[in-house]
């Protein structure tokens, strides 16, 4: 291998070695928490009822009476208490923050299940504390309940939490919104979630999820060798075009049709998907090594891009409560954020591997070395996917199950029909967009 090979190969294998070579996030298991709220829009008034864990509420100290809770000498800790939460649970109209008019508080028993509803909230925050109650110091929640003046029930309300921050996704806010004469909605968020819209304009919610879009493929590992693989071979733009834009229709087909609730259900179907993924790239990547059939790649890729697309539709599914309305707008502008988040990959892969092909001799076997890469960290991928994957149960065959598998079977070969044809057709656009028609290039003729 010349020296002048290894110069110009080894940045682009440098950097398939830190994505292949990255290890899979592991997630740390820990005790999660959860506060759970509601927030009620009237004509003149917002109200915020909160149940907080009493481990969350640091600093905070209870008076005893041995093991359990002082329930008569309490009354300045529930102030306290009362205080904290204000300040770190914040209701915004119109990106201005709302002050509290009136605040209430009191001490509950983990078995009290009076946040099942929001009117139950209110009336039991209302009663007080019982003072028969045994409440450890421990165990139990405070409950609060703020009310808010506001401007009009038709503003744009949000949230923040700052809730011990340093417990990150651990500690989680389950929010209950409910507008004035609509329906309720409900969502979950953490303190990195920043300030969150209860009921966000189209805008909002649309470059919400561009932006989620964007960050879901870049994060994407897995995605993004499986796009390495794909551009590795190609030689042309117009190759590219052809094999991305099959990849795209195939991927945004499952995407939205999982978003909807029509991908298969149970517990063998994510594990299925994540090892399906891995899969296609090993098999992508052997592809390139062994020497790939350009021709017909379009026609795989398009097959692995529905597979890709329920991966896609995984990242979005926790994130539509924060679509409100606006579901439709919300899942074009997801998949139009994957694609800005692809085209800006192509942007740094298709030039650095057209530099490899100019200024090496050994392209075959640069080829062969990068895939050869992504093949490795593929198959451990597929194996340890495979286990979890053997594990599960799978779903009987039942007539449920067949008719469930009938109808993405005609949805694929509708899939497969559309990609076809904008695969033959879009190098004939492109190459039409490109001439320029002769009476343009002829110069204009000077009158004597």
């Amino acid at each position: 291998m010349s020296g002048r090979f290894a110069i110009a190969l080894r940045p682009v294998l440098l950097g398939a070695l830190m994505i292949a070579s990255r290890p899979a996030r592991a997630h740390e298991f820990k005790l999660e928490s959860v506060m759970t709220g509601f927030v009620k829009i009237e004509p003149r008034e917002a109200h915020l009822v909160i149940r907080v864990p009493f481990h969350v509420l640091r600093g905070i100290r209870f008076p005893l009476n041995g093991a359990e809770i002082a329930l008569d000498k309490a009354d300045p800790a529930i102030q306290q208490a009362l205080e904290l939460i204000g300040r770190e649970i914040v209701l915004f109209e119109d990106r201005t923050r709302l002050a509290p008019t009136t605040a209430v508080a009191r001490l509950s028993l983990p078995s009290n299940r009076s946040f099942d509803s929001y009117q139950a909230a209110i009336s039991h925050v209302a009663m007080g504390s019982d003072s028969g109650a045994g409440i450890y110091a421990d165990q139990g929640y405070v409950d609060a309940h703020f009310t808010y003046g506001i401007a009009s029930p038709g503003s744009r309300f949000s949230v923040r939490t700052v809730v011990a921050p340093d417990l990150k996704d651990y500690l989680k806010l389950a929010i209950r919104y409910l507008p004035l004469g609509e329906s309720g909605r409900a969502m979950v968020i953490t303190s990195r979630s920043g300030t969150v819209p209860l009921n966000p304009a189209w805008y909002q919610a649309a470059s919400g999820f561009v932006v989620l879009g964007i960050a879901h493929i870049l994060s994407g590992i897995d995605h993004l060798l499986f796009l390495l693989c794909l551009v590795i071979p190609l030689i042309g733009l117009r190759q590219v075009l052809a094999v991305v834009t099959a990849f795209t229709v195939a991927h945004s087909f499952t995407l939205l049709g999982a978003a909807y609730g029509l991908a298969p259900e149970g517990a063998w179907f994510p594990p299925f998907v994540e090892t399906a993924i891995a899969a296609s790239i090993v098999y992508m990547a052997l592809e390139n090594i062994v020497g790939a059939d350009l021709r017909r790649r379009w026609l795989i890729t398009g097959l692995f891009g529905l597979i890709h697309g329920f991966g896609f539709s995984y990242g979005l599914r926790e994130n539509l409560q924060f679509a409100g309305r606006y579901l439709v707008v919300s899942l074009l502008s997801f998949n139009i954020g994957i694609e800005l988040g692809q085209i800006a990959v192509l942007i740094v892969l298709v030039p650095a591997l057209a530099f490899i092909r100019r200024h090496v001799r050994q392209e075959r076997i640069a080829a062969i070395l990068l895939s050869a890469l992504v093949a490795h960290t593929g198959w451990h991928w597929m194996l340890e996917r495979g286990e979890v994957l053997w594990k599960v149960e799978w779903p009987d065959l039942n007539g449920e199950t067949l008719t469930t598998l009938a109808r993405w079977v005609a949805g694929v070969l509708l899939a497969a029909g559309i990609v076809a044809f904008l695969s033959r057709r879009a190098p004939a656009i492109f190459s039409r967009l490109r001439r320029v028609p002769q009476e343009t290039r002829r110069p204009p003729k000077v009158e004597a």
